[in-house]
């Protein structure tokens, strides 16, 4: 996912060629261009997307939708989305992470996010802006999805966020490390190349332009960035300069049709005036609360719920209900469809009923497939559960160790599973693994709103890293037999990425 770093300075021609080899107007008015092909769809790259932005309201304190920030953040955003083409464009969303470090980023399939410090910083709107439409254009190109065509190990942006391999740690296994995307002290962060930021620049100068800023505010605001020098902010160490990024912008606008352009807005000037106002938080205090749950809890408490669009086939953690005490659920509302639909998980390929939804867990560790309706709370009363163990490098495990021990783990945490029998083998992707059968109680009521067991099948795969990947297939030990074809479908249907 990295490339070796070109030499420091771009000559005049490089840059000539590589703005012609996309596409772009040299004379009259700029024009979009084709982003071209990536070897993710474009619903995977929204479900990937939105999964993981939902994941940063786990991670990072986010103002709630109906702040008078936000409500600026998205008026901008949506006046940049206009000028794209609707063939091209995404499900967009803003949002404003009150982090006191300049930085802004865009996630697959439209989600953007952008700190405090950066509406702070700027100096106008025209540079605000010139931000936006560079992560926009990042999103435009598929630079994330793209990236993820070249990476060959389990840790590719393919991945659901640090969902699929989230960190499990029972006793004696360490975690797998997340999946493609970072998340910690700077947020969620994607690493670009810098071929990627130059394409960034060039499709971002033109919905400037578009928009009707002068594109020159783009680069006005990245000299400011650059002149902190070593000490600057993330934004330049997650978003490489790609070498006479000023004058390649100066070059690119130079012939454009002359107009007039808009530099500021009496809105910027009162949305930045308020958000030098608001208790922002460091980058590292970002990350310990992160630790503890805190921005989970004060997301909630302060109405800060990501809703992904209508349509995209997605439920997130904040969008399910706890209720106080779980009622009967109707077998037509969590029966599987016959229609199976192929899910990319990145490190594995996954079919799944079509109205079974990917969920990643409230606590970022492990998948869920499920039935919105066979979900209490965070408990799966119906569906599958996938994650992913490790051991610690001094240990060496044999696949029944780590499935004992997986076992052991899962006992512990929950107060009434239990095995019912021994592991057996079973091949999956053709790969020897195990399978053990366990009960436990459902959080659903039977008909007659008393407990009932729930039979937990767990199936574990090894990996050739040294990782175990595991299933626990879930649903009332007296349906289990009508959900099972499904279950088993679904582990036949199982590629893992090599």
């Amino acid at each position: 996912m990295t490339q070796a770093p070109p030499s420091r300075r771009l000559s005049r021609v490089a840059v000539l060629v590589l703005l012609g080899s996309l596409g772009y107007a040299v004379a009259g008015s700029p024009q979009l261009p084709d982003p071209g092909k990536a070897p993710m769809t474009r619903d995977q790259q929204i479900q990937l997307g939105f999964q993981a932005a939902s994941q940063v309201y786990q991670q990072m304190p986010v103002l709630p939708d109906s702040s008078p920030e936000t409500q600026y953040i998205r008026k901008l955003g949506q006046k940049l989305v206009a000028t794209i083409p609707s063939q091209y464009s995404w499900p967009f969303q803003f949002h404003v992470v009150p982090q006191k470090e300049i930085n802004a980023f865009a996630l697959p399939g439209g989600p953007m996010f952008v700190n405090i410090g950066t509406i702070t910083a700027a100096s106008n709107e025209a540079e605000l802006a010139g931000v936006m439409a560079h992560e926009m254009s990042h999103v435009y190109m598929q630079h994330s999805a793209k990236q993820a065509g070249k990476a060959q190990t389990t840790a590719t942006i393919a991945g659901i966020a640090g969902a699929i391999l989230g960190a499990v740690n029972p006793a004696g296994l360490g975690s797998l490390a997340q999946a493609g995307v970072q998340f910690g002290a700077q947020g969620l962060i994607l690493k670009y190349s810098r071929g990627d930021e130059a394409q960034a620049d060039a499709v971002g100068a033109i919905i400037l332009y578009q928009a009707g800023y002068n594109p020159q505010g783009m680069a006005d605001f990245f000299k400011k960035l650059a002149a902190e020098g070593s000490s600057g902010p993330q934004f330049l160490s997650d978003h490489p300069n790609p070498g006479n990024r000023e004058a390649a912008i100066q070059k690119e606008i130079a012939s454009w049709p002359p107009k007039t352009y808009t530099t500021t807005s009496a809105a910027f000037d009162a949305t930045r005036q308020r958000a030098m106002g608001i208790k922002a938080y460091s980058a590292q205090e970002i990350a310990q609360g992160a630790k503890s749950g805190e921005w989970a809890r004060l997301n909630k408490q302060n109405g800060a719920v990501f809703r992904p669009p209508a349509g995209v086939g997605i439920t997130t953690p904040a969008a399910l209900t706890t209720p106080a005490s779980a009622r009967p659920v109707g077998l037509e509302s969590v029966l599987p469809s016959s229609r199976m639909v192929t899910s990319d998980l990145g490190p594995l390929k996954i079919a799944r009923p079509d109205n079974w939804h990917v969920m990643p867990a409230q606590n970022g560790q492990g998948v869920r497939i499920a039935p919105p309706a066979g979900i209490s709370g965070n408990a799966v009363g119906y569906g599958v559960v996938i994650n992913a163990v490790k051991p610690q490098r001094s240990q060496a495990m044999s696949l029944d160790q780590l499935t004992a021990e997986l076992v052991r783990a899962m006992q512990s945490g929950s107060g009434d599973l239990s095995p019912t029998g021994n592991a057996q083998a079973i091949t999956v992707a053709g790969v020897q693994g195990r399978s053990v059968a366990m009960q436990s109680t459902s959080p659903f009521p039977d008909a007659n709103g008393r407990p009932q067991k729930e039979r937990d099948w767990l199936v574990t795969v090894p990996q050739s890293d040294g990782s175990l990947v595991f299933f626990v297939f879930v649903a009332p030990q007296s349906e289990f037999e009508r959900f099972r074809p499904s279950f088993e479908n679904m582990l036949r249907s199982l590629q893992f990425r090599q």
